[in-house]
């Protein structure tokens, strides 16, 4: 058994102040969603840098769920 891959594919329900970091973290992500969406002429550079900051948030909560 991989102790790693049993961690990345269980479910992890909140613990105690992670809600609170996750909101955080989408917060922070928003403002520079708009900071791109109003500075950004639409392309698809613009549509990639929307994707990669989704998918940073993504990663960033996961660490916080996998690993506190």
């Amino acid at each position: 058994m991989n102790p790693q891959i049993e961690n990345n594919f269980r479910y992890h329900a909140p613990k105690e102040g992670q809600p609170e970091k996750y909101q955080a973290i989408r917060e922070k992500a928003k403002e520079l969603a708009y900071l791109i969406d109003e500075l950004c002429p639409n392309s698809r550079e613009k549509s990639l840098a929307f994707t990669n900051l989704e998918q940073s948030v993504m990663w960033a909560n996961a660490s916080i769920a996998r690993n506190e």
